[in-house]
């Protein structure tokens, strides 16, 4: 096991790797959709990459899910099959949001050996969500 600092120096060494085989800029906040987000997400068992919906507003929040909710045999058909939708996400700290996520299983930050296959797996999943997001971005912006 590792110590909290050894932790945080590996995460670090962990997104500099990426950056550095991956440099490019990636949309993540972005969007220009108030707290709509793509983002990535590592740790000891998983990797993930996600779209989340944060929007204070629960209405706004649902009418953007329903938008990628409407577009889902799309999505999956031709940019990322097995994406899980959550209309109702709970976060550690108490807060519902909702997200649409990928994850690869079997991973861990902690052990270099992964690496380079996290770092595909967040290259290929990031990059085919940001490409849908391009085509459809109109639609989904559009829900009043």
């Amino acid at each position: 096991m590792y110590s909290r600092e050894e932790n945080q120096r590996l995460k670090r060494e962990f997104w500099v790797a990426f950056a550095e085989k991956y440099p490019r800029k990636w949309l993540l906040y972005d969007t220009k959709i108030k707290d709509f987000s793509f983002k990535f997400y590592v740790e000891n068992t998983k990797a993930q990459v996600l779209l989340d919906i944060e929007h204070r507003n629960e209405i706004k929040r649902l009418q953007y899910f329903e938008k990628l909710t409407s577009l889902k045999n799309i999505l999956e058909e031709e940019f990322i099959p097995d994406l899980v939708f959550e209309r109702n996400h709970v976060l550690e700290n108490g807060k519902i949001i909702s997200r649409v996520w990928v994850e690869k299983l079997n991973v861990s930050v902690s052990n270099r050996k992964y690496w380079d296959e996290i770092f595909a797996f967040f290259f290929e999943m990031m990059s085919a969500l940001e490409l849908f997001y391009a085509e459809y971005d109109e639609y989904i912006k559009d829900i009043e």
